[in-house]
């Protein structure tokens, strides 16, 4: 696989280094070297790129600023000589974060993780992948998660929550969720319907773990699922059947 990548950098020795990474790195393909987000802004809508490597203090518009600006497909891994703004650029949903200096084993690393990322979603998009559902007596599901198989307990699972390419699965021994490479639709389609309902276009819940819904409102905790028009009518047909 080869990854279209573009950089951009206001320095012109950073932007040059990562230049002289990407041309001996065989899974790469230079298609922009930029020394502003400006200049980037002006070319990538009409000219996207798989990857971008993107600095962050900038004058005039910053890297996070313009990361929210880049199109979806495009996978961002920040470069940066200040630490502080790792959990910025995660908040942003970037794939890696280098520190500068950037070695070229850091760099390689990086894009390996890349590859990998643009590999698992290829997998995902296959046709007839995860498109059968589970059979009405199974008790766990495997999900592929930061590169390995993990087997999940659905009597554990309390909601699932859509992000672009991610989702991210909620279970009750867990604080942190577990996030995995897949859609909202594979998911809705792999879990059995007569324990799991589509509340919203980004959540999914397990039935039986409903215990409040508060002003229309799945409540979780401290954390509250909404419940939109399309999807209302069926979960009220669900409470129905239960209610006293």
């Amino acid at each position: 696989m080869i990854l279209r990548c573009a950089l951009v950098d206001d320095e012109p020795l950073a932007l040059s280094l990562l230049e002289s990474y990407v041309r001996k790195t065989d899974s790469l393909e230079l298609c922009g070297s930029y020394s502003s987000a400006i200049q980037a802004m002006k070319s990538l809508p009409e000219h996207p790129v798989d990857l971008l490597f993107l600095d962050i203090q900038m004058p005039e518009l910053n890297g996070l600023e313009f990361s929210r600006m880049v199109s979806d497909n495009t996978r961002i891994i920040f470069t940066t000589a200040f630490e502080q703004y790792a959990i910025d650029g995660y908040r942003v949903n970037a794939l890696d974060y280098l520190l500068k200096p950037i070695s070229y084993n850091d760099f390689i690393e990086a894009v390996n993780k890349a590859l990998q990322w643009f590999e698992l979603r290829k997998k995902a998009e296959t046709p007839d992948s995860f498109q059968t559902s589970l059979p009405t007596d199974s008790n766990h599901i495997y999900v592929k998660s930061d590169y390995k198989i993990v087997q999940i307990e659905l009597d554990k699972i309390l909601y699932i929550e859509g992000l672009k390419d991610y989702i991210k699965i909620y279970t009750e021994d867990n604080p942190r969720p577990i996030l995995s490479l897949t859609s909202m639709k594979t998911m809705e389609e792999k879990l059995p319907s007569n324990r799991f309902i589509r509340v919203h276009r980004s959540y999914i819940v397990q039935k039986q773990k409903i215990k409040i819904i508060d002003k229309g409102r799945i409540v979780f905790g401290k954390e509250y699922i909404p419940v939109s028009d399309s999807y209302k009518q069926e979960l009220q047909n669900y409470v129905n059947e239960h209610i006293i």
